[in-house]
């Protein structure tokens, strides 16, 4: 288990959650976490957004943190390695949007020309 995932499976194991950490309820908490941090930028501009105050910068940290702590969770619980699936996920994104097709678009990898 890498250092990260241990730290985290351990604070959950100390407090005895894994109880309350299926699948269903992680991904549950994950879009909940998620969307706390949307509304760090809840009516914003553009331009506030990419310069939060540091208030906002924190809570903004603290969210992106959940998440990444429940996402560790349910892959844990799900026996995949998170690394893992990026990689391999990045390569599949690879192949849906070559670079001369998809460079400055922001359309679907089925709109692609």
């Amino acid at each position: 288990m890498k250092e990260l995932e241990k730290l985290i499976v351990d604070f959950r194991d100390k407090r005895d959650w894994k109880q309350f950490h299926d699948s269903k309820n992680l991904s549950e908490a994950i879009v909940i976490e998620a969307s706390e941090l949307l509304e760090v930028f809840l009516w914003k501009t553009k331009e506030e957004s990419q310069s939060l105050d540091p208030a906002n910068l924190n809570k903004a940290a603290d969210e992106i943190a959940d998440v990444y702590i429940f996402l560790s969770l349910l892959c844990h619980e799900l026996g995949l390695d998170l690394d893992e699936i990026v990689r391999k996920k990045l390569k599949k994104n690879e192949e849906k949007y070559p670079v001369d097709k998809a460079r400055g678009s922001a359309k679907k990898y089925t709109e692609l020309d």
